[in-house]
């Protein structure tokens, strides 16, 4: 690696430099031998062209690459790189490659490539397309992204020689989704009432939607996340509305017929199911690169008399715009803050002893994360809460308990950015450690938006625990409205929020960035929907990697100016990972390629495939079956402030949350759902047993006694009845439409109503079954 860095330094010396920001993180290099391209001509029923057809290139691998596999990486501020840096840099690397490669037609593509980055430094003219694509990758991925884009650009390459014009004006019709308000008809029929509640953090603009959502006959919210969506639950059921949950993974139904309430993640929102009201919530993220698709469709396609959006300002343009395309009424809301918010004109000077009681410290890498709560625990003799993104929801939420406990000793929180939406938290104060986070291949400023979405944690007028116990809050008249006159939330005390920085070279970061105006969002994101893909698929040989048609449908499309393609990474990546099982219909890919697989987890990708081939085979998919799930981890002892140990768990948590999520999919497959989310369960406490400070007992999910669990107490443990006797001595009741907990039905399939109801009983097998 560093004769690599020094290699490069030279290269850039010659230029007169010798020293060179979804989901939404870099991929991993694509073996370059994974570029399988056969020769073989296919008929008719692919069109009148000759198709993709190639040799395989001669096998270049990361590990073939040796030490110099990191040939790109160099000392310095890659993000202050000029173009002709950029290009010098990449020279250098595909050179390196160039050496590898056997094949003649690959060496010649390649050669081809590195003579038109070679030209882009001699001339003043505009670049070819390919060097600009090879300068983002690079810039925007490092090295693993620019391998995907030369493995992209060769087959783009060839296709461009098989193809016929007939046949790539048959595809661009295909891909032509300028107009994706026409792709929900039924919505288009009726004239919807939108309004739009816009204002800073901790403002009431959720809480006046949910006000309007609880009167209404019929409804549905939709949130970024599952925590939101479960407060939300909990928040209807409590006041009498009876309520369904479904989340991806998750689903929980309310007795009776008459249930007319629903709380999802925005992913899962009803699109054919006609509402009174819908409530839309963070409706900023409908411009995110990765998950923006999601608000688009939410937008665009449901079914509601009223549509309430919440979020923040900039959206308004572009809300204005999708009302007028869609010819609905918009009528916009505008709340100030219920609480003021300051921003400190020190910072800590690094000193953690002046940490006090409601702060909470901002760091945006998990290790610096756990490295702060290790030092102020030492520091202050108190335990430390923590939240970041990795963490079960569950598990965030107990944290998020503890820290706003005013009785506990938990009197600090060390967070990620997590906290920016999903928690409401007793935050007096944010501490920011840096203002700099990396994106896995370059330190890259945090974004304005987020900065100011942070910091608008501090001074939290309530929590959601006390927004579910008072069902009469004081409203008085006066948020400003454009349209009828809405109320705002009276505060009973204003709590003074405050913010600052551990790091003085932080303070004017955070302070310019508070005093400034975010950008308008004026792009909504899309993705394709399922039935263009796949009539797109068509048109390729079976052979064809599955990445490459994502790839090659994202560049062929025509889109609208108003909308914006979602980023591929981690599509392109499970599409890569599974792409060796047999077997799998397009459609099947597409799926694996919408779950929420952290793919970044290079762990996972083993457990992903395992998942893949399962329903490759239409079985197989008993949890207990599945080797690559580390279930053993359950027979170790808990290892109390271990990283090691809480990422392994927290590894397993995610695999766990996958399967549960592809069992809603393919219920035929993965039949042991109940069982997964008991194991589920004990991981979580397994999690809350290593962040705590002292030995916790771990309760069995069903047992009202403290009891250590591990993977034997499941399988192991004498039975009654067949059963384990973790599970066999459960206050479960048999109660006609109900559940084994008494109190919600859960159904086996994919739409409610259409799966079967199961008690746990019914689905753990028996003792002898699972030591199968």
């Amino acid at each position: 690696m560093q004769r690599a860095g020094i290699a490069v330094q030279r290269a850039l010396a010659a230029h007169g430099r010798t020293k060179p920001a979804c989901s939404q993180t870099p991929l991993r290099s694509y073996s370059l031998s994974r570029i399988r391209l056969r020769r073989s001509r296919r008929g008719d029923r692919h069109g009148d062209s000759q198709l993709l057809r190639s040799k395989r290139p001669s096998p270049i691998s990361e590990a073939s690459l040796g030490p110099g596999r990191y040939w790109l990486f160099a000392p310095g501020r890659r993000d202050q790189w000029s173009p002709k840096e950029v290009t010098t840099a990449i020279i250098q690397g595909l050179d390196k490659v160039l050496e590898r490669i056997k094949d003649p037609e690959y060496q010649h593509f390649m050669q081809n490539t590195v003579s038109a980055l070679n030209k882009s430094l001699e001339s003043s003219r505009k670049a070819a397309p390919i060097v600009d694509s090879l300068r983002n990758a690079f810039l925007e991925q490092g090295p693993p992204g620019l391998l995907s884009q030369i493995k992209y650009a060769y087959h783009g390459h060839l296709a461009s020689q098989r193809f016929s014009k007939s046949n790539l004006q048959d595809q661009a019709r295909v891909a032509d989704l300028r107009y994706p308000t026409e792709w929900y008809p039924l919505t288009r029929q009726m004239r919807r009432t939108i309004h739009l509640h816009v204002g800073p953090t901790n403002s009431g603009k959720t809480y006046h939607a949910l006000r309007r959502l609880e009167k209404a006959q019929s409804g549905v919210y939709a949130g970024p996340l599952r925590l939101l969506a479960h407060e939300v639950y909990t928040r209807l059921n409590a006041r009498g509305k009876a309520c369904h949950l479904v989340t991806g993974d998750e689903r929980q139904y309310a007795e009776g017929d008459d249930v007319t309430m629903s709380s999802c993640t925005v992913e899962m929102v009803p699109i054919n199911t006609p509402f009174d009201v819908a409530v839309i919530d963070e409706i900023q993220m409908i411009g995110n690169e990765q998950r923006g698709w999601a608000w688009t469709q939410a937008v665009l396609g449901i079914r509601a008399k009223e549509l309430h959006l919440c979020g923040e300002e900039r959206t308004v343009p572009l809300i204005r715009e999708l009302a007028a395309a869609m010819g609905d009424d918009l009528q916009v809301h505008h709340y100030q803050r219920l609480s003021p918010l300051k921003m400190m004109s020190s910072s800590l000077d690094n000193d953690l002893g002046k940490l006090r009681k409601g702060d909470c410290v901002v760091a945006f890498s998990i290790v610096q994360i756990h490295r702060l709560k290790r030092h102020i625990e030492v520091q202050t003799n108190k335990p430390v809460a923590v939240i970041y993104g990795s963490l079960p929801p569950e598990v965030r939420a107990q944290q998020a308990e503890l820290f706003n406990n005013p009785d506990n000793e938990y009197d600090i929180l060390v967070a990620s950015d997590a906290i920016g939406m999903g928690l409401n938290l007793s935050i007096k104060r944010i501490i920011f450690h840096a203002t700099k986070k990396s994106n896995g291949w370059m330190e890259v400023p945090v974004e304005i938006p987020q900065i100011k979405q942070i910091a608008g944690r501090a001074g939290r007028y309530r929590t959601a625990a006390q927004a579910v116990e008072n069902d009469r809050p004081a409203v008085k008249e006066g948020a400003r409205a454009e349209g009828p006159t809405v109320s705002s939330v009276v505060a009973p005390a204003r709590s003074l929020g405050l913010v600052t920085t551990l790091h003085q070279g932080d303070l004017p970061v955070v302070r310019n960035a508070m005093e400034s105006q975010a950008d308008p969002i004026m792009t909504a994101g899309i993705h394709p929907p399922a039935e263009v893909l796949v009539r797109f698929a068509a048109y390729f040989p079976p052979s064809t990697p599955f990445s490459y048609i994502l790839h090659s449908l994202h560049n062929t499309s025509t889109l609208h100016p108003r909308f914006h393609f979602c980023t591929l990474r981690e599509q392109l990546k499970i599409a890569d990972t599974i792409e060796p099982v047999k077997k799998l219909t397009v459609s099947d890919r597409i799926t694996f390629c919408d779950s929420p697989a952290s793919i970044r987890d290079e762990p996972l990708q083993p457990v992903i495939v395992a998942y893949a081939e399962c329903v490759a085979n239409n079985g197989g998919g008993g949890i207990l079956d599945i080797k690559p799930l580390d279930l053993e981890l359950l027979n170790t002892q808990v290892r109390i402030g271990s990283r090691d140990y809480l990422q392994k768990l927290e590894l397993l948590h995610k695999a766990l949350v996958l399967y549960l999520w592809l069992s809603y999919r393919f219920a035929g497959v993965f039949t042991t759902q109940e069982m997964a989310v008991y194991v589920k369960k004990i991981v979580e406490e397994r999690i809350k047993q290593a962040l705590s400070k002292g030995p916790i007992p771990i309760r069995s999910v069903s047992s009202t006694e403290p009891k250590d669990m591990s993977l034997e107490d499941i399988i192991d443990e004498p039975s009654e009845g067949g059963l384990p006797t973790a599970l066999s001595r459960a206050p479960y009741r048999r109660v006609p439409g109900k559940s084994a907990s008494g109190t919600v039905r859960h159904e086996i399939g994919g739409e409610p109503g259409s799966g079967i109801d199961v008690s746990i009983l019914d689905l753990i097998p028996s003792r002898q079954t699972i030591r199968r």
